[in-house]
């Protein structure tokens, strides 16, 4: 006769196995077919529902944006000389001195 310390461990084996088995064997479903894409695209609308004809437009929100980024830009190219000066500035030529290292205390 099996004694229970076989039979405890050998049913979770025979469990993962069958699941094993199954997994590799089984046949998966068939894939369903793609649905082809429409032959034309659907037409742009805007906000208002009215076709855009023009895409080109921008809008002032846009226009502003550019604006400020253009600004802004522009702001930090002016403060590119200064920037480059104070990188090229030498560094210390001093010796400047490691910590040494120290013995670990002991209690």
């Amino acid at each position: 006769m099996i004694s229970w310390r076989l039979f405890v461990p050998a049913l979770p084996v025979a469990a993962a196995t069958a699941g094993c088995l199954t997994y590799f064997f089984t046949p998966s479903p068939p894939v369903e077919a793609a649905q082809p894409l429409p032959l034309t695209s659907p037409a742009m609308k805007g906000f208002d529902g009215v076709t855009q004809t023009n895409i080109d437009q921008h809008s002032s929100a846009e226009e502003k944006a550019k604006a400020a980024f253009e600004r802004a830009a522009e702001a930090i190219l002016r403060r590119a000389p200064d920037l480059q000066a104070s990188a090229s500035e030498p560094a210390s030529a001093a010796h400047v001195p490691l910590p040494k290292s120290r013995p670990l205390q002991r209690p």
